[in-house]
């Protein structure tokens, strides 16, 4: 099965949560709109209002295309292999010769006592290819990529800092993530 034109024909499609973009969605409002209403109090009267609706229009238009975004995202996987069409509209292809292992663990939220779910598809070559968030897909949506494809499964059985994984599997986080960390005495 090919990657053709952001489709993997015969595959299983993972999509993040769809409670992630409603949430988002009414932080933003509740934020927004508040401050939208003073903003058109205060310069309706003196009729300079036309910046603060330009500058909403600007926020709808963002909101819009960040949902467009949010709802293009996907994951396809099957037996072949895996392919992703991400947030920002890359899209990326592994056929299953070029995958070398798949690592599960459970990562700690930073400051609480709570952990997600973390998969991370390994090339062949150690490097990360593909990784699926708790905090976006569901663990269900994680066991079907490990059920699809045949590769090796690492599952670490005790949950991880983020800090604990920067320091044994660094190649695995975003590079944002990674800390520099002091190995000397």
């Amino acid at each position: 099965m090919k990657f053709r034109g952001g489709l993997r024909t015969r595959a299983h499609a993972l999509r993040p949560h769809g409670r992630i973009l409603l949430q988002s969605g009414l932080s933003a409002l509740a934020l927004i709109a508040p401050l939208s209403a003073v903003l058109f109090w205060l310069t309706i009267p003196t009729n300079s209002w036309q910046p603060v609706a330009l500058g909403e229009l600007v926020v709808v238009t963002f909101s819009l295309v960040a949902a467009v975004a949010f709802y293009r995202t996907v994951i396809w996987v099957d037996a072949e292999g895996i392919s992703e069409r991400g947030f920002l509209g890359r899209n990326s292809d592994f056929s299953k010769d070029e995958i070398g292992s798949i690592v599960l663990l459970d990562l700690y939220q930073s400051g609480a006592l709570d952990t997600h779910p973390q998969l991370f598809v390994t090339g062949t070559d150690g490097r990360l290819l593909i990784r699926m968030r708790g905090q976006f897909y569901s663990r269900g949506a994680m066991e079907t990529v490990v059920d699809l494809l045949d590769a090796p499964v690492v599952r670490v059985p005790e949950p991880m800092t983020l800090q604990d994984l920067n320091r044994v599997r660094p190649e695995l986080l975003y590079w944002f993530e990674r800390r520099i960390t002091n190995h000397a005495g």
